[in-house]
């Protein structure tokens, strides 16, 4: 079996350590986000893709979910020592190590999807993992302070004010111009099953199906797409989605987030709390047919989140079954 998933950072990562768990012998591809890189200390960091395959390899902090275990922080505490800038974003002596290798290698000539299959040959993650595009593509945010409207990086929204400032827009800076990297199309095409899983839909799923052609890819699959709600009840699971979907107009709801993929979901999982929004999301789609299920989505542990990537794959065969 072949599944392609479409991923950003912790909840993404997480799942898909369960799906791995649940179906060890199928063939996955990751496709991963990248506008949430950022250039660091001259060195660029790829936050989702890393977090992905430290999660997958072993190597995360399991309590923060990002960074690596048993890390030090000596070069970020000489760092600070002269003063250097930014310090709101601190990267750790092992997590350095990556970042150099990465910059090292696209320094040379080396495309992104390049240097990220180079990096995976060290973890192996047990997934082929693909940035979606080896352009570069950042997401910026609008906000509103004493000089007037400025965009900032999103990681100095994120990491440094906590989303705490209300964003007036949020922006893929590059997404018009950027190509799918080598891989990417073929990956969803190919498929027997897309899925989206529980991450951040502004801010990371956002991004990926932005990337010219990639949507386009997703809608006209013949595998069935399945994806699964990041929002329990009124809040995100975690980290801070809420503030995304509301710069953006969109209802902090399982519901909210269907909508904004309804023109490519055949299968929306919702958590038992919001069971009662499932005939409203099956309605969503005009076309074709929607379906959508309540079952438990808090990923507890490994075996939590397997029992939700099986219910995902089942209701993508009861969605290929029930279209045929």
């Amino acid at each position: 079996m072949s599944i392609t998933a479409l991923a950003g950072g912790i909840g993404g990562a997480r799942f898909l350590r369960g799906l791995l768990h649940a179906v060890p012998d199928a063939d996955i591809t990751v496709i991963g986000n990248v506008a949430d890189d950022i250039t660091l200390h001259g060195l660029h960091v790829s936050p989702d893709l890393d977090t992905v395959m430290y999660t997958l390899g072993g190597g995360i902090n399991e309590e923060q979910g990002w960074g690596r275990e048993d890390e030090t922080f000596s070069v970020a505490e000489e760092l600070a020592a002269y003063g250097a800038h930014p310090q709101w974003f601190t990267l750790g002596d092992r997590d350095i190590a990556t970042h150099i290798v990465r910059t090292q290698m696209l320094s040379a000539g080396y495309p992104l999807s390049a240097v990220t299959e180079a990096l995976c040959d060290r973890w192996r993650p047990g997934v082929r993992l693909l940035p979606v595009t080896d352009e570069r593509v950042e997401t910026h945010v609008v906000v509103a302070d004493d000089t007037g409207m400025r965009a900032i990086h999103f990681q100095e929204w994120w990491v440094r004010w906590h989303a705490r400032i209300a964003a007036a827009r949020i922006m893929f800076v590059g997404i018009d111009s950027a190509t799918p990297a080598p891989g990417v199309i073929e990956a969803i095409t190919n498929a027997d099953v897309v899925i989206l899983p529980p991450s951040n839909p502004v801010v990371s799923i956002g991004p990926i199906l932005s990337v010219p052609g990639v949507r386009e890819a997703v809608a006209s699959t013949d595998a069935p797409v399945v994806g699964l709600s990041p929002i329990i009840g009124a809040a995100p699971v975690r980290g801070m989605a809420g503030a995304t979907l509301r710069s953006t107009g969109v209802e902090v709801s399982a519901a909210g987030v269907a909508g904004m993929f309804r023109d490519i979901l055949d299968g929306w999982l919702v958590d038992t709390s919001d069971a009662d929004s499932v005939a409203g999301i099956e309605a969503l789609r005009t076309e074709g047919h929607l379906r959508c299920r309540a079952v438990p989505l808090l990923m507890h542990d490994v075996e939590a989140a397997a029992a939700m990537a099986r219910e995902a794959l089942d209701l993508a065969w009861s969605s290929r079954r029930q279209d045929a």
